[in-house]
């Protein structure tokens, strides 16, 4: 039987073409430098922010549009997470608090 060679599945994986050449210093310096030389970003193609709402905003003039629905007969408000719950989603009662499956996992 021939002895195998254990394999450290960890360590980085190269390639011989992944490997650097032989090459001096002050060439590969000079491949950087040309590389964030020609590195222009062109600002006209990204989106402005002037839809973006930031925090500490001034929002007194915003009216809200969503309609809030009151809790139905069929749901409940979990006690620890409280978050409107439906009732097939009712882990235990306890001393009048209601909590849900998620928080009893």
């Amino acid at each position: 039987m021939h002895p195998t060679m254990a394999t450290d599945y960890d360590a980085p994986r190269t390639r011989p073409e992944d490997e650097p050449a032989n090459e001096s210093l002050e060439a590969i310096q000079a491949q950087r430098s040309a590389a964030t030389q020609t590195a222009v970003i062109d600002t006209e193609d990204f989106d402005t922010a002037e839809g973006i709402d930031l925090p500490g905003a001034d929002l007194s003039h915003e009216e809200l549009t969503i309609q809030v629905v009151p809790e139905q007969l069929d749901e409940f408000t979990c006690g620890s997470c409280f978050l409107v719950r439906h009732r097939s989603q009712l882990a235990r009662t306890t001393a009048g608090a209601r909590y849900c499956t998620d928080c009893e996992d």
